[in-house]
């Protein structure tokens, strides 16, 4: 049985780095009594995926982890015995059983949804409002993203789906498959750039909302939260 688990992750908790989430959770399946599945072999290990991983000093309301079971209780009563080893600034939110033709969670991520906030003193002197308005009204939105061999030129307005401002916070809806996977920070630093200022260190305080998935097709997509796929049980 395929079951995909929903948490969120803040306060302390955003400074702990994804492979040390994966240990956190490996241990809390045992201490939660989880009958999870192991793989065969000499040295067998827990079958659990993660999707996208939040990066170090992120916020997030809407983790997703996938594990497999051999056999469950129901969906409160799991996510009871969780959150009853969780520590401070991690909670599970739900966990649901999967379809048996559901991708796993990292193949399925589509896009993010984000929350941003200004550190205090940092939020930026322009009219943030009407700066992203015209942001979002450009053609194309051109940047220079660094990945770990190289850097290369891109065009980000294809990869915004949509981003608003109000009361000096920022709604960011992006691509965030493995073929695009933009962050936050890069869109903010090309605002700020086409504002004619830098973004500051530190400045932001980014929570990422939800993790979607495209039920529909690359022509028509229709993106809906990777919990959404799953049902109670």
């Amino acid at each position: 049985m395929k079951l995909r688990i929903k948490f969120s992750k803040h306060g302390v908790m955003k400074f702990i780095g994804h492979l040390d989430v994966m240990r956190y959770f490996q241990k809390a399946m045992r201490r939660a009594d989880i009958d999870i599945s192991y793989t065969t072999g000499f040295s067998p290990h827990q079958i659990m995926s993660f999707a996208a991983p939040l990066g170090v000093g992120l916020e997030s309301n809407g983790e997703y982890l996938d594990i497999e079971a051999n056999s469950v209780t129901s969906s409160a009563d799991m996510t009871k015995r969780l959150n009853s080893v969780m520590v401070d600034g991690m909670h599970v939110e739900s966990v649901r059983m999967l379809p048996d033709e559901a991708g796993n969670a990292m193949a399925s991520v589509a896009a993010a949804k984000y929350s941003i906030r200004f550190a205090d003193g940092k939020a930026p002197d322009f009219d943030l409002t009407n700066a992203v308005s015209a942001f979002m009204s450009k053609e194309s939105i051109l940047v220079t993203k660094q990945t770990k061999k190289s850097e290369m030129e891109l065009d980000l307005k294809p990869y915004i789906y949509e981003m608003t401002a109000e009361n000096d916070m920022v709604s960011l809806f992006v691509d965030a498959s493995s073929s695009g996977n933009i962050k936050p920070s890069l869109v903010l630093e090309a605002l700020y750039k086409e504002n004619g200022c830098e973004l500051p260190e530190f400045a932001l305080q980014v929570t990422r909302e939800d993790t979607y998935t495209n039920a529909g097709t690359e022509d028509e997509p229709n993106f809906v939260p990777l919990e959404d796929i799953g049902h109670e049980f």
